[in-house]
C-alpha cells in the first residue's frame, strides 16, 4: 500500500497520458499529488519532506507548462527533483557532516566509510538519473519520455535499491 501511495500520481499521470494527452496528464499528476498530501496526512497523520518538494515541484513545473502550454517544463521537472536531492544529500555530508540516508534508516548500523560509499552512490545515481531524463526529454518523442519516466525510472530505482542492500547485506543482522 506504501508504495501504490508514493507512486500514485506518476501512475495517474501515465495513464492521463495515454489516454488524454500530455497537457491533461500534468493537471491530473498536479491533483493527484496534492490528493496524495492530503491522504499523507489525513490516514499517516505526517507528510514527509520528500513529498512536500515533490508538489512544489510538480506545481511549479507542471503550472508553467499548462499556463505556457509548454511541455518542456513537465520533463524538466524528474530532473530538478533528481538534482536537488543529490544537492541535499551532498550538502548534508559535506556542510553538515550528516549523513541524510542514514538518518532515514536509524535501524541500520553501518560503519561510517559504508555510509559514505551509499551516499556518494545516491548522489551519482541521482546526477546520473537527471541527466538521463533530460537526454530522453530532449531527444526522443514524449511518448517515449513517459514511458522511460514512468518504466525505465521505477525500474532504475529498483535496481540502485537492489544494489544498495546487495552492497551493505555482509553488515546486516542474521536472523535466526
Amino acid at each position: 500500500m506504501h508504495f501504490l501511495a508514493d507512486y500514485f500520481p506518476l501512475v495517474l499521470f501515465f495513464v492521463a497520458f495515454k489516454l488524454w494527452g500530455i497537457y491533461t496528464a500534468t493537471g491530473v499528476a498536479i491533483v493527484a499529488s496534492c490528493a496524495q498530501i492530503l491522504y499523507f496526512r489525513t490516514v499517516r497523520g505526517k507528510v514527509a519532506p520528500v513529498h512536500w518538494v515533490s508538489l512544489a515541484i510538480i506545481v511549479v513545473f507542471g503550472g508553467a507548462t499548462l499556463l505556457l502550454h509548454d511541455e518542456t517544463f513537465i520533463k524538466w521537472k524528474p530532473t530538478v527533483l533528481y538534482w536537488l536531492f543529490a544537492l541535499v544529500l551532498a550538502g548534508g555530508k559535506m556542510f553538515f557532516r550528516r549523513n541524510l540516508i542514514g538518518a532515514l534508516l536509524p535501524s541500520l548500523t553501518l560503519p561510517e566509510p559504508v555510509w559514505m560509499r551509499i551516499t556518494w552512490a545516491w548522489i551519482a545515481f541521482l546526477i546520473a538519473m537527471g541527466g538521463v531524463n533530460l537526454y530522453v526529454a530532449s531527444n526522443f518523442p514524449t511518448d517515449t519520455w513517459v514511458n522511460f519516466k514512468v518504466w525505465g525510472g521505477i525500474g532504475l530505482f529498483m535496481l540502485a535499491g537492489v544494489g544498495t542492500v546487495a552492497s551493505v547485506a555482509r553488515y546486516l543482522p542474521e536472523e535466526p
